[in-house]
């Protein structure tokens, strides 16, 4: 073969040279690499197979980079190509092209058609020749080429040279198209020439003949497209007809007027106790919403009618099982016949399905969306519609050959996408009979589509059904693409349903992307399955039929919504799941039912003015080390105080080596406690006051915790900043025998004062018994704060008013009285101060949990005051789930806010009023957020006390 004198370097350098080739387009010669080309000559991939192994041997050895681009994982033992393609849905080991004829002459035959049979002339120059041969953009491959004319030098050329050079050059421009065998992600929607899918022609070329839906632009033009081949099904709405055909027969139809489209009838794949309350579906239960009313039509591998979980509620079935020996196909319907209706002809215990274990698909299916299990032993509670009715269709035949099962996977059952049509046809014609048919469910398919697949077969009808009030669920499918569906999933007039678990993410097996409408439970879902028993499945499958529930269940809540609502209402409701790019909803039917339009959160309202701001983070302090706590003060303008109060509470070993500080906004450092002392360990709660005054009262103050000694170890538990009180200072002399009034005027704080409004003295008196004190609300309502007495008590100190009927903003007023003449005093200063105590310790709530939010109040005695305001700022993914209570010191529980199914997501912030008057005012107070129900979670973003 002239090896040894081939320049094969030169060769190399020169097909680098060669500008990439286009992807060769269908009807002209195909796709060189493929087993066949359109038309029907063996292309490069065939005609490898068939090649001697020296000279294959040769050809690796020099062009291993060329061979590398052929789509071929194993010649089969008849000289044939076995390309596995499981991401299009096929069986795995399925042959995807059928085994090429010929030996070396038609491997030369296949190269040398793209080198020579070009309506080119090839000049001296090897460059010249080879980039002639190549196709240039726009060139017609539909034109028949007129025969090449070869100068003479070409001639003699050794033949090698020119196989090598066409193949590196083939190679090295085909090479980005199919560089290696298609990976789980590369799209598979078949290129299409005007109405003939390309792939037929080597399909009916393997096989001989292949099975073909055919669209037509009208009815009346299906006699003539029928003439091209045999009928195997016919359907009464759709100008579509399912042939098998030869390849003369793609000829004839390609020839045929008012031929739309031809693409084979593809075969597709069968792709809750625990799921129920997780969507919601026990809520709508309870409130009565079981689907009663409606019907759901199960299109799948029929349904045990007699199953205790379904048993009385199949109330119309059909059978639509293509028989195909060109498949190895058989019916699955009880009679053995293609199609069938009536009563027990989708009953998969019944006839050639009862002894196949993948025929309890549709049981499990149709449990989900509309099982019951009242009474009934060891059954889940129900399926998502428990009083709905059922539509069995059994789509599915069986295959015996290991080309559609894969090897050792016989028998196996697929559907056609032609019965597919033909059940939703009967679909559409029982709910124009007048039964109320809600929803048809489709857990099946194949293939994967990033984009909408307008020309599938299947659109039609689901677009008329869409039409007639019938949504279309159809399951995602199992290969889980990261921007893919299969198909009829792409359909953009169906509802496509994913899988997600519950913890809301992804099912790792779940398509995904932006294709997608929903996301529902389906991993580990247990369902009706054969023999009256009960089992789990997990996929795509198991997701979709509880979309198709929910709609039941809204039909029977919103009667009179069409179903494109309802579909955007479990949108608007759902869970939103974020994956990557894509944000899509997981259902949740409860919130559905709760209301077409849920409630969105109050208007916020303004959170009170605190007089104590806490931080209840514990923190370890580390041995030795420091450890900061944050609160933050706003709507507080000026300075800080002159005496600003700290409290702290804390854990740890010794006392003597912790050091505290304050860590003022504008970063200076008040101490509150030094080293050293005689304290030893344990609990440290203890108010310190600091003067802050040169600090700015707004922003984020610090409480600092050093350990300044390594041997012990300890927590801060929570500490109170107190911020300034409504103060008035200085020295003013209580006149003998007469009166003294001291005026502070308070803003901004909205509406009425506090139950336990507290006033501090600071006054000495040399008899305090003649002292009677009074405080004079805004509105004139005085309060009595010291009456006179026989003895002679300290006068300073700390004094709790109810005054919750006088407004808090305005001139406030202390009137001291001196009653009897003989002895004087002074007052040193008073202050007000409306008790407020804020946590801003943000708490996460857990879905379908319940947490606790501590605050602690020391320093005002007695009861509580009648009504006490609560402020809540809660951030939910579902308000509704809440049950919010406040908790006194005594462990009373008072309901703020109870759960409830109309309220939607968002944030809360609102204001409850509560009678605690039977709770001590001190003590430990707790608000606590109960999330009822399992599918969203939120956080406790912090909470206000509000005496």
């Amino acid at each position: 073969m002239h090896s040894g004198t081939q320049n094969w370097g030169s060769i190399l350098r020169f097909a680098v040279e060669i500008p990439p080739m286009q992807f060769l387009s269908p009807g002209g010669f195909g796709n060189p690499w493929s087993t066949h080309q359109s038309d029907g000559t063996p292309g490069f991939a065939g005609a490898m197979c068939g090649i001697s192994s020296s000279v294959k041997s040769a050809l690796v050895k020099h062009l291993r980079l060329a061979l590398r681009s052929v789509p071929i994982q194993r010649c089969s033992a008849r000289g044939g190509v076995r390309h596995f393609d499981t991401a299009a849905g096929g069986a795995r080991g399925a042959p995807r092209f059928g085994h090429a004829r010929g030996k070396a002459v038609t491997f030369l035959r296949a190269v040398v058609a793209e080198l020579v049979l070009r309506p080119v002339t090839v000049r001296s120059s090897r460059h010249t020749a080879a980039r002639a041969a190549l196709p240039r953009p726009g060139h017609d491959f539909n034109r028949r080429a007129a025969p090449a004319h070869f100068h003479e030098s070409d001639m003699n050329r050794p033949i090698w040279t020119v196989v090598a050079t066409a193949v590196m050059a083939l190679a090295m421009g085909a090479a980005p198209a199919v560089a290696e065998t298609p990976s789980p992600d590369a799209p598979s929607a078949p290129v299409t020439s005007g109405s003939i899918d390309p792939s037929l022609y080597g399909a009916a070329a393997e096989k001989g003949t292949v099975r073909v839906n055919v669209v037509t632009e009208e009815r009346s033009d299906l006699s003539g497209a029928s003439s091209a081949g045999r009928t195997m099904q016919k359907f009464q709405k759709l100008p579509l007809v399912t042939l098998q055909v030869t390849r003369s027969g793609l000829d004839a139809l390609a020839a045929k007027p008012g031929v739309v489209s031809v693409t084979e009838d593809t075969l597709s794949e069968p792709t809750l106790d625990t799921s129920m309350p997780f969507i919601g579906g026990d809520r709508a239960i309870k409130t009565g919403k079981t689907g009663k009313g409606s019907a759901i039509a199960v299109i799948d591998t029929g349904v045990a009618t007699k199953h205790p979980f379904l048993q009385g509620r199949v109330v119309s079935e059909a059978c639509f099982s293509p028989i195909d020996p060109a498949y190895s196909a058989t019916s699955l319907c009880p009679q053995g016949t293609a199609a069938e209706e009536g009563p027990g002809t989708a009953d998969s215990e019944v006839g050639p399905c009862a002894t196949i274990t993948e025929c309890e698909h549709g049981t499990h299916v149709a449990g989900i969306a509309a099982g019951d299990g009242t009474g009934i032993v060891s059954a889940p509670v129900s399926g998502v519609a428990p009083d709905a009715d059922v539509i069995a269709i059994q789509v599915f035949s069986r295959l015996d050959s290991p080309d559609y099962c894969g090897e050792g996977n016989t028998p196996c059952v697929k559907s056609f996408t032609s019965a597919q049509v033909a059940a939703l046809e009967k679909v559409l014609q029982l709910r124009q009979a007048g039964i109320p048919v809600i929803t048809a469910n489709l857990s099946l398919g194949g293939g994967q589509y990033s984009s909408p697949c307008g020309s599938d077969v299947r659109k039609p009808m689901i677009d008329a059904l869409l039409e007639a009030g019938v949504a279309t669920v159809v399951a995602a499918g199992n290969n889980g693409f990261s921007n893919r569906v299969n198909s009829p999933a792409c359909v953009d007039s169906a509802i496509t349903v994913g899988s997600s678990g519950y913890d809301d993410t992804v099912s790792e097996f779940s398509n995904r992307g932006s294709l997608l409408d929903l996301f529902a439970p389906g991993d580990e879902i247990v369902s009706s399955v054969r023999n009256g028993a009960y089992g789990a499945k997990s996929g795509t499958s198991m997701s979709a039929p509880h979309v198709a529930g929910a709609l039941a269940v809204l039909r029977q809540t919103y009667p009179a919504k069409p179903v494109t609502e309802l579909e955007q209402l479990l949108k608007s409701t759902g869970k939103p799941i974020v994956d990557g790019s894509v944000t899509t909803p997981r259902l949740d039917i409860g919130k559905a039912v709760g209301g077409s339009e849920p409630t969105p959160p109050p208007t916020p309202e303004p959170k009170p003015l605190p007089s104590h701001i806490g931080n209840y983070t514990a923190y370890a302090i580390p041995d030795p080390g420091i450890v900061q706590s944050p609160v933050t003060v706003s709507d507080v303008a000026g300075k800080a105080s002159k005496s600003l109060q700290v409290r702290v509470n804390l854990m740890h070993d010794w006392h003597p080596e912790v050091k505290i500080d304050l860590i003022a906004p504008d970063g200076k450092s008040y101490p509150l406690k030094a080293t050293g002392g005689s304290q030893t360990g344990g609990a440290l709660s203890a108010t310190y006051t600091a003067d802050a005054s040169t600090s700015p009262a707004g922003g984020t103050w610090k409480l600092q915790v050093e350990d300044r000694s390594k041997g012990g170890v300890g927590t801060l538990k929570d500490w109170s900043l107190i911020p300034a009180s409504f103060a008035k200072k200085g020295t003013v002399a209580i006149p003998d025998a007469g009166t003294l009034d001291s005026d502070i005027s308070v803003a901004g704080l909205p509406g009425k004062a506090s139950g336990a409004l507290q006033v501090q003295l600071d006054a000495v008196h040399e008899w305090s018994g003649d002292l009677k004190v009074d405080l004079i609300a805004p509105d004139g309502t005085p309060y009595r704060v010291k009456s006179t007495s026989a003895t002679d008590p300290p006068v300073s100190g700390t004094y709790t008013l109810d005054a919750r009927t006088s407004p808090a903003s305005g001139t406030w007023t202390l009137r001291v009285q001196d009653t009897s003449a003989g002895a004087v005093g002074s007052l040193n200063g008073w202050s007000l101060t409306f008790p407020s105590y804020e946590s801003q310790t943000p708490v996460a709530l857990p879905d379908a949990d319940h947490v606790r939010s501590p605050i602690t109040v020391s320093g005002i005695t007695g009861n509580a005051p009648k009504d006490i305001k609560v402020y809540v700022d809660i951030t939910h993914g579902w308000l509704g789930d809440l049950n919010i209570n406040l908790v006194d010191p005594n462990g009373k529980l008072h309901l703020l806010k109870p759960d409830s199914t109309a309220e939607s997501g968002g944030t809360l912030q609102r204001i409850y009023t509560v009678d605690v008057g039977t709770a001590p005012a001190s003590g430990t107070w707790n608000l606590s957020v109960d999330d009822t129900s399992a599918g969203s979670t939120g956080t406790l973003n912090g909470w206000t006390l509000t005496f």
